[in-house]
């Protein structure tokens, strides 16, 4: 059995080698200009405490200055009154951690991160969500970035991830909601487990929105054109996002219709006109007039036959009021929810195949994209040439009378084949970045006018492989 009693003294004494000026062989310059201070260290201790001094010491063992100092390392992430206190850690095992501040205590993570000091990443952890609870709730937007931007902090990003699911309010309510940034609160909205309503969500939103913009009233009705184009611009990347079809009626007209401007015309018609037939009994809920022909059924998650019937119109270049006498089949070839939705994914099954329609359900939304390539995907890098592609927008799904055809005006660059990306139309004009799940619509170039330009998730992703009899 092994006898502890003696390591407090061992750790005196190796603070005690620390904080003497004899023997040290490492000098570690820490900080930036002009908050700079030189730290003395030994080269054997910081050799087995850290991994991450160890690489450095392992590559300047041999150089030697005039002085006699073996190594002179630099470290200017790092306070200097933070890596004292991590140093004596180092040294000799100790952390009071009640002395400091919960700010510091956050800064001693980083930098233990930094120098790959696991043991005491998990611990730092572990002392937060016990004792510091309340404080990371009111700082929320402080903890979240910096658990997310480091993988090790798996502790913090599960405390995170439970906020979120179960008490959302606290976000919205910590001191330092409007220092979210954009990216971070799009990222809160669209989580799985968010458990605020569409109409909480908006609020914050808009809370979120006016505070960014100083001077700016929290009463729409004394807003000018200019207060609703700058709210407009700094909201413009949530808008697709806020379910605003899930709304009742009353919620809509109070908390919506009064910041109508800020949405965009498309999106701001289709609203209306939903919430105005939603009032009437006697309607149907949704309105498809183009009539089921065909025996023909389609295997998909995002599109109906009534949309097919109207794709395959395009692709013949027919009228949609035109009838056809043999349908195409759909053979869907990938869907992003059984298959993935990564571009690899998308090359390794759609590439060297032809005649393929590209569907995409946006996430927090009706709005259903794609586009049809009637030559093959490559991942060449090079445009690939076309005078039959099209892209289409419908912008409520449930009535295919609400659509935008564009079709190609540059057959030369009809089609982008990149390896970084899922299908690409044109100058990037409809496309499926490479990361998260995201895509967008940009400027129109190559193809004639098209929705307008935006960012969205994707919810889902389908190909299909169009056969005719």
């Amino acid at each position: 059995m092994y006898d502890d009693k003696f390591l407090p003294k061992l750790s005196q004494n190796l603070l005690e080698i620390l904080e003497d000026n004899e023997f040290y062989d490492v000098t570690i310059e820490v900080g930036n200009d002009p908050y700079v201070k030189i730290f003395r260290s030994h080269m054997v201790i910081l050799n087995y405490r850290s991994p991450y001094l160890r690489r450095i010491l392992s590559t300047n063992v041999n150089k030697k200055n005039d002085d006699g100092i073996l190594v002179h390392i630099k470290l200017p992430n790092i306070l200097p009154e933070i890596f004292q206190m991590i140093l004596r850690y180092v040294y000799g095992g100790r952390l009071s951690l009640e002395e400091y501040d919960t700010s510091d205590i956050i800064k001693i993570l980083i930098a233990a991160n930094e120098l790959s000091l696991q043991e005491l990443i998990t611990h730092l952890q572990s002392f937060l969500i016990e004792n510091k609870k309340n404080w990371m709730e009111q700082n929320f937007n402080l903890i979240y970035k910096t658990s997310f931007e480091n993988d090790s902090f798996s502790k913090l990003q599960n405390f995170c991830t439970e906020l979120i699911s179960n008490e959302p309010e606290k976000i919205f309510n910590s001191i330092d909601f409007i220092s979210l940034s954009e990216k971070s609160l799009i990222s809160l909205i669209q989580h799985d487990n968010f458990q605020l309503n569409v109409i909480q969500i908006w609020e914050h939103v808009l809370k979120w929105g006016i505070a960014r913009n100083p001077g700016l009233s929290s009463d729409p009705s004394s807003y000018s054109k200019d207060d609703f184009n700058a709210l407009k611009n700094t909201l413009q990347q949530f808008i697709p996002f806020i379910k605003f079809f899930n709304l009742n009626n009353k919620e809509f007209l109070n908390k919506v219709y009064p910041y109508r401007k800020i949405i965009p015309k498309d999106l701001r018609e289709n609203l209306i006109k939903h919430f105005i037939d939603q009032s009437d009994n006697n309607k149907p809920e949704s309105k498809i007039i183009i009539k089921e022909i065909g025996s023909k059924s389609i295997d998909s998650r995002i599109i109906t036959s009534h949309h097919a019937e109207l794709i395959s119109k395009w692709i013949d270049k027919l009228e949609n009021t035109d009838k056809m006498k043999n349908l195409y089949e759909f053979k869907l070839i990938l869907r992003g929810s059984r298959d993935g939705f990564t571009p690899s994914k998308f090359h390794e099954i759609c590439d060297y195949q032809s005649r393929t329609i590209s569907i995409i359900k946006a996430k927090g939304s009706n709005e259903i994209l794609g586009g049809y390539n009637p030559i093959i995907w490559k991942v060449d890098g090079n445009y690939g040439t076309t005078k039959d592609s099209f892209m289409f927008f419908f912008k409520n799904k449930e009535n295919v009378e609400e659509n935008i055809l564009s079709r190609v005006k540059d057959e030369k660059f009809a089609i982008c084949d990149s390896s970084n990306s899922g299908p690409v139309f044109g100058g990037y004009e409809l496309n499926l970045f490479n990361y998260d799940r995201n895509g967008s619509v940009q400027y129109p170039v190559y193809y004639e006018s098209y929705r307008e330009t935006c960012f969205f998730i994707v919810e889902e992703f389908e190909v299909f492989q169009i056969m005719k009899d």
